[in-house]
């Protein structure tokens, strides 16, 4: 396993003890030039018996900041790597896999972070874990937490996604909604200062990135990935990106198969954005992450940020990758044909990839015979509230003739169609 042995900065390499403040602001020693998130400093003890047989992400506890047996675990992990022909024809590929995170427990790749940041909370002694949501990760903290028998705090806006709201309550969190979405930041902040929440979204600005234990869990999507393909490696892996959590998990995941000597060569990231911070920040040299202007209301909301942060860039910059900006044009429309084509819902961020990739095969970028893997980040039931938003109520048939002129006039659907092969 993979003891906690303090902190290591993304940006200076500045090392501190496992139990400094995790405040959100992220590297003392680069607050003033260019914040900066920790990470984990890796010590290998010794692996744990039997873990390779966990139905979890947990079969990598040897690579995971706390030990298995305080290990908080929904069956988290493990999901499915498929091929998507159909869909990359459309998109002018040979050779495309889609990672789906909607199998996870609460169907989003937040599990993977929520999974491992509760374990160490719970292994810490925390009481209540708290985090600033506006769907996904609120709902996964909340499942966790709910199953490791701590309180849960889930600071929101009001707008934030219906059946994800719905998701959160159920699970018996306690959900705060401010108008003013910075306010639910200064609340956080409370909690941690004045009663020792376990925060693990950010809550500081500028943002650096989540909690680095949390982030370690998406490490284990680059081992899946690689054994899921037999030992070998895409060229590229594509996925949304907000804060670069996922991305800067992805890639340590990447390089520490590669320093092992497990795989022979590192995958190009691309992250599919929307007002393009990091877009920006690559067309430059300095560290800086700009704050770019909303110039509209993304439907993608999850990754709807307007400035990213200095992990998602170092890990965008050591793996050679690109960053995309997308808008909301024709998102609805390729969200449909991935489930019309290859069966799976997404929700409208996790589809931005596959935008991203076809502006990239557009410009020649991406080759038609290159291995391509698209990250589908959650189930498109997470926000299906704004996705069927461009649909028609559907009608209500009163006789059998009716209902087959209709579909007939639709989709010159006969009888004889279904009728037995």
């Amino acid at each position: 396993m993979t003891m906690l042995n303090g902190y290591a900065c993304v940006r200076c390499g500045c090392c501190y003890p496992s139990d400094i403040a995790i405040d959100s602001r992220g590297c003392p020693a680069c607050r003033d030039e260019t914040p900066a998130n920790l990470r984990v400093i890796e010590h290998n003890v010794a692996d744990a018996a039997g873990c390779k047989s966990l139905p979890s992400l947990w079969r990598y506890s040897d690579c995971l900041p706390c030990p298995v047996e305080f290990a908080v675990s929904l069956g988290e992990g493990l999901t499915p790597l498929l091929e998507a022909p159909a869909i990359g024809a459309e998109l002018g590929l040979s050779r495309l896999w889609i990672k789906n995170e909607s199998h996870n427990p609460t169907w989003s790749h937040k599990d993977r972070f929520s999974s491992v940041a509760v374990s160490v909370a719970r292994m810490q002694g925390a009481r209540i874990v708290a985090t600033a949501s506006s769907g996904n990760a609120g709902a996964s903290l909340a499942a966790y937490a709910s199953r490791a028998g701590l309180t849960c705090i889930v600071a929101t806006f009001a707008g934030a996604a219906g059946p994800m709201l719905a998701q959160i309550r159920k699970t018996g969190a306690t959900v705060v909604p401010f108008a003013n979405k910075t306010d639910r930041w200064d609340f956080i902040a409370e909690g941690v200062e004045l009663h020792g929440w376990f925060a693990t979204s950010p809550f500081r600005a500028p943002v650096v990135g989540s909690h680095p234990v949390g982030i370690e869990g998406y490490k284990t999507l680059a081992y899946e990935i690689v054994e899921q393909m037999g030992g070998n490696v895409p060229d590229w892996c594509v996925l949304p990106v907000c804060y670069g959590d996922a991305l800067a998990g992805l890639w340590q995941g990447f390089k520490g198969l590669y320093e092992q000597r497990a795989i022979a060569r590192l995958p190009r990231l691309v992250a599919a954005e929307v007002h393009g911070s990091l877009t920006a920040a690559l067309a430059g040299t300095g560290d800086g992450i700009p704050d770019m202007k909303a110039e509209f209301a993304s439907l993608a909301i999850s990754i709807g940020a307007t400035r990213s942060t200095f992990q998602a860039l170092i890990a965008l910059r050591q793996s050679d990758g690109l960053a995309v900006p997308i808008s909301n044009e024709g998102l609805i429309r390729l969200q449909e044909r991935l489930a019309e084509r290859e069966g799976i819902f997404a929700e409208l961020a996790s589809v931005t990839p596959l935008a991203a990739i076809a502006m990239l095969r557009r410009r020649n970028v991406i080759a038609a015979n290159d291995r391509v893997v698209a990250i589908a980040t959650a189930s498109g039931l997470k926000d299906v509230d704004r996705s069927l938003s461009s649909h028609d109520p559907l009608p209500t048939y009163h006789s059998v003739p009716e209902a087959w002129e209709a579909i007939g006039r639709e989709k010159s659907i006969t009888p004889r169609a279904f009728e037995p092969v």
